[in-house]
C-alpha cells in the first residue's frame, strides 16, 4: 500500500491482522472519498454512532431457530450494519490524519462511539431473551412460567449491565489506553493521543462559563474516562512519574528507554488487540446467530474478563520491572 495509506494509520504495530489487511485499506479509500467531499471526521463519527445504534433494532430480533429465514435475515442485517458502523469508526481517524482535522472533540467522540452502539444493542438483546428463551430454559430445566421468565430476564439484564460496564466500558477503555501508550513510546508525544486526567481537568476548569453544555459534558466525561484508565494502571503511572523525574519532558526520554519499552510492549499489544472490536464482534455475531444472545453476556464477563486481567497483569508487570531497574 502507498505512503498515503501508511500516513493514515496510527501505526502498523497497533493494528491486528484483519484491520491492517482488510478494514484499514477499505477505510483509507473511504477517507479519500470523504476528503474530496470535504466531510469532517466528526461527521463520519456521528454517522457511525447512528448506524451502530440502528443495528440494535435487528439484533433485537430472533434468528433462525425462532424466526426462520426472516429472523436470520434480520440478524444478518444487524451484522452488516454494525460492520458498517465499525468501518466508519475507523475511517474517521484516518480521515483526520489525512486532512489534519484532528480535534479534542473528535477524540472524545471516538471514545464514546462504542458505548452508543452497544447500549441499545444490549437493551434489545435482553428484550429478545424475554421473548425467546426456550433454548436456555430447556438446557437448565426451567418451566416457562411468567414468574420464571421475569426472574430470568432480570438476571440477564444484570448480566448485560455487568458485561457493559466491565466489557465495553472497562476492557475497551484499557485497550485504547495501551495502544496510545505504545504509540507514545514509538512515535513520541506528537505521534500519540496519550492523555492524562490532570491535563483534561485543567481544560475543563478553563472552559468559559458560557461554553455549550454539551462541550462541558463531553469534557467532564473524558476526565472521568482518563481517570479510570489511570486507576487500573498504577505501575505505568509510577513509570511515567519516574521518567518525568529523571528526564523532565517526554522529548528527553532516551531512545534506548523507548526501544526497551516498545520491545516489552509489543507482545502485550498482540493480546490487547483481542480486547478491541473485531474479536469482540465475532462472539456477538456468533451468539446472536445461534439464538442464545444471553450467552454473549456470560462470555463478556468470564472469557473477555480473563483476557482483560491477563493483558493488564502483563503490562503492569513489565512497567514495574522497568521502574525497579531505573532506581
Amino acid at each position: 500500500m502507498n505512503e498515503g495509506y501508511q500516513a493514515s494509520l496510527k501505526s502498523a504495530e497497533t493494528e491486528d491482522w484483519l484491520d491492517l489487511h482488510v478494514i484499514r485499506p477499505l477505510c483509507y479509500y473511504l477517507a479519500l472519498f470523504f476528503a474530496k467531499l470535504d466531510v469532517h471526521p466528526n461527521t463520519v463519527t456521528i454517522w457511525s454512532m447512528i448506524i451502530g445504534a440502528g443495528s440494535a433494532v435487528f439484533f433485537g430480533c430472533s434468528s433462525f431457530y425462532y424466526g426462520g429465514t426472516l429472523g436470520l435475515v434480520y440478524n444478518l442485517i444487524a451484522v452488516f450494519l454494525l460492520m458498517v458502523a465499525d468501518v466508519f469508526d475507523c475511517t474517521d481517524g484516518q480521515l483526520a490524519r489525512l486532512t489534519g482535522k484532528k480535534s479534542r472533540l473528535g477524540r472524545i467522540l471516538d471514545g464514546v462511539a462504542g458505548f452508543t452502539w452497544f447500549t441499545p444493542i444490549y437493551v434489545l438483546m435482553v428484550y429478545r431473551f424475554y421473548l425467546h428463551h426456550d433454548l436456555e430454559f430447556g438446557w437448565l430445566g426451567i418451566d416457562d412460567t411468567p414468574v420464571n421468565v421475569a426472574i430470568a430476564t432480570a438476571v440477564v439484564f444484570v448480566l448485560g449491565v455487568i458485561a457493559g460496564i466491565m466489557g465495553i466500558a472497562g476492557q475497551q477503555r484499557l485497550a485504547d489506553y495501551y495502544i496510545q501508550i505504545h504509540l507514545f513510546f514509538l512515535k513520541g508525544e506528537k505521534g500519540s493521543e496519550l492523555d492524562n486526567s490532570a491535563r483534561q481537568q485543567e481544560i475543563l476548569d478553563a472552559m468559559p462559563k458560557d461554553a455549550p453544555f454539551y462541550e462541558r459534558l463531553f469534557q467532564k466525561s473524558y476526565v472521568d474516562y482518563t481517570r479510570k484508565q489511570e486507576k487500573v494502571t498504577p505501575q505505568f503511572q509510577r513509570l511515567m512519574a519516574e521518567l518525568r523525574r529523571k528526564y523532565g519532558s517526554a522529548d528527553n526520554i532516551p531512545a534506548t528507554v523507548r526501544e526497551d519499552f516498545r520491545r516489552r510492549s509489543l507482545p502485550v499489544i498482540f493480546w490487547n488487540g483481542l480486547l478491541t472490536f473485531n474479536f469482540r464482534e465475532f462472539w456477538l455475531f456468533l451468539f446472536c446467530l445461534l439464538d442464545v444472545p444471553a450467552l454473549h453476556f456470560v462470555w463478556e464477563i468470564v472469557g473477555m474478563g480473563l483476557l482483560y486481567m491477563y493483558v493488564n497483569h502483563r503490562h503492569e508487570r513489565f512497567c514495574r520491572q522497568m521502574v525497579d531497574s531505573m532506581k
